[in-house]
């Protein structure tokens, strides 16, 4: 693979769907697909942490994968982290799908403590799907595994054809800058963090994952608009506009609260699964209260089929 293609605008981290007794939903996907393309997203990150990906088994994360490879998005898979054999069989079932790519996290219990021994991992993974671009996940506060990402790309960069890029969820712009510039802009860099990426932009950025576009994607077009355009007062506006989203996140629990935004804008994906609690009704409540005193719906427009 001598030319990486690179992946500009927002690609969406989408949940993944349960019931109430936690077993997959998988019928909410046409409609979580049709929301996601009425906000202009332009393609997915299946299975990541919004989607529950380590919380899933095997088989229900090629059921995953097999409903979202129904829909008409560029998609790129999360194949997992600790069973390197897991990884290269879902590596090979997303070339099968039609995938546009595959995503690797490090091995989060027996740890690699280099970035030489992350490399060997990847190569592993990366050699199951060869015609497939791949890209390293870089989550230390939920992988435990944390280095600078420049001395992978060092590593990686003569030894895997199909490496891609990173993507980059950690707030070191230091690094995530050099990664940008490194060896003449030569890997695809997907910023990982919603509520900064305007620092992102200005260290190069040109696409990124997030959770919070999956319910709130026009923010960041406008946001990205406006660093196009050199507005940065505007674009500043709008990142405090993503700040506020993800301030309730973390006032309301976390990670689950974005399944109460998706419900919020008429897509019901249920509760994660244990370790995740649950939020209950009452304070679903408060928290949907909330997010009408910032102003959400004045930015995301009720006027979806949806709700």
């Amino acid at each position: 693979m001598s030319e990486i293609k690179k992946i500009s605008g927002l690609v969406a981290a989408p949940f993944t769907p349960m019931h109430d007794d936690g077993r997959l939903n998988l019928g909410v996907i046409p409609a979580y697909a049709e929301l996601l393309q009425q906000d202009q997203v332009n393609a997915v990150f299946v299975c990541g942490s919004t989607g529950e990906g380590p919380s899933l088994t095997f088989e229900e994360k090629i059921q995953v994968m097999q409903a979202w490879a129904a829909t008409t998005f560029n998609k790129i898979m999360l194949v997992g982290g600790t069973s390197l054999e897991e990884c290269k069989h879902l590596a090979r079932k997303a070339s099968d799908l039609g995938y546009a790519g595959i995503s690797f996290v490090a091995p989060y219990y027996f740890k690699p403590g280099s970035p030489e021994i992350l490399a060997d991992c990847c190569a592993e993974v990366a050699a199951a799907a060869p015609d497939l671009p791949f890209y390293y996940y870089h989550i230390p506060v939920l992988s435990g595994v944390n280095m600078p990402m420049l001395p992978l790309l060092e590593a990686v960069a003569n030894r895997i054809p199909n490496f891609a890029g990173i993507k980059y969820t950690q707030e070191d712009l230091m690094d995530y800058a050099q990664c940008v510039q490194f060896q003449n802009q030569r890997y695809d860099l997907l910023w990982g963090r919603d509520e900064v990426m305007l620092s992102a932009l200005a260290m190069g950025a040109k696409g990124a994952v997030g959770s919070t576009f999956n319910y709130a994607a026009p923010i960041y077009h406008a946001l990205m608009d406006c660093f196009e355009k050199n507005d940065l007062e505007k674009a500043l506006e709008y990142q405090h506009q993503s700040i506020e989203i993800v301030r309730l996140l973390g006032k309301y629990g976390g990670i689950r609260v974005g399944k109460a935004f998706m419900r919020a804008r008429g897509i019901d994906c249920g509760h994660f699964r244990l370790p995740i609690p649950r939020m209950t009704e009452n304070v679903y409540q408060t928290f949907l209260k909330e997010v009408e005193s910032i102003g959400f719906f004045e930015w995301i427009k009720p006027n979806y089929a949806f709700l």
